[in-house]
């Protein structure tokens, strides 16, 4: 995919990481139907990526996303009746499952306004790092819809707890950097300046790891919300099995026999 030419957003891919940023900076980002269906048909192609082995979600222009466009998204959508409704709700839903099972790790590295559909990528992210001066809101109530969007009554309470996503899924208020740092939100603040060299660093540690294994982990941390402790317990035998079956484990037994450093191969 390192030839990848999308239409609404940027992309590079480097070293098997790729970034993807959207490319509307004198809006804040915001994101319409067809950057939703692009980011989604995008990330259902990361899943057969060879070349890829872990994402970033980038900022642009000091901004992450605004969310829907007011203009091309929230007005034709008061004129839509149900079908196209559910299909539009349905289509921005699979944005976040295809997300989630791209098998690879998504990084996003967020600065300025994160809010709405914003606030959902970078919570569908695997990981997430901010500045002190992010401001990330689920901001749906303020526009008369309800906080169940995207899946944020499934996700959000899993990192942050039921009692916080509730209080923002209900008032839609902006989580400050602070406290999206200290609920599990963020992974790690950044100075501006300094951000995206993080996410960076981080996805190219990553990137250089046992690729087939975390791919294996992102798919257990998914499948296993749907699981009892008897079945999570059996699944990850049986998933970390398989990877004791890859080259990976072996190489880097023999690095550890040789007292180096272990250089994985994805296999």
């Amino acid at each position: 995919m390192a030839d990848l030419s999308p239409a609404h957003f940027d992309w590079h891919c480097a070293g098997g990481v790729a970034t993807i940023r959207l490319r509307r900076p004198e809006r804040k980002n915001p994101l319409t139907f067809e950057s939703y269906a692009e980011l989604r048909d995008t990330f259902r192609a990361l899943a057969c990526a060879e070349d890829v082995d872990a994402v970033i979600l980038a900022s642009s222009g000091g901004n992450f996303c605004s969310g829907g466009d007011v203009h091309e998204i929230i007005g034709p959508l008061v004129a839509m009746d149900m079908k196209g409704l559910v299909a539009f709700t349905r289509m921005t839903g699979d944005l976040v499952k295809a997300m989630i099972g791209c098998r690879k790790p998504v990084i996003a590295a967020v600065e300025g306004v994160c809010a709405g559909a914003g606030a959902i990528l970078a919570m569908a992210s695997d990981l997430r790092l901010a500045t002190p001066e992010t401001r990330c809101a689920f901001l749906f109530t303020r526009v008369g819809l309800a906080g169940c969007d995207m899946g944020a009554c499934a996700i959000l309470p899993r990192i942050i707890g039921q009692g916080r996503a509730a209080e923002l899924l209900y008032t839609g208020r902006v989580m400050s950097a602070a406290e999206g740092e200290r609920w599990g939100f963020w992974n790690a603040l950044h100075a501006p300046q300094e951000l995206e060299a993080a996410a960076r660093r981080l996805a190219e540690e990553l990137a250089a790891g046992p690729t087939f294994a975390h791919g294996m982990t992102k798919t257990q941390l998914c499948q296993e919300w749907n699981m009892g402790l008897e079945q999570a317990i059996e699944a990850e035998a049986q998933a970390q099995a398989i990877c004791m079956q890859t080259r990976d484990f072996e190489r880097a037994y023999r690095a550890f026999v040789d007292r180096r450093r272990p250089e994985f191969g994805g296999d």
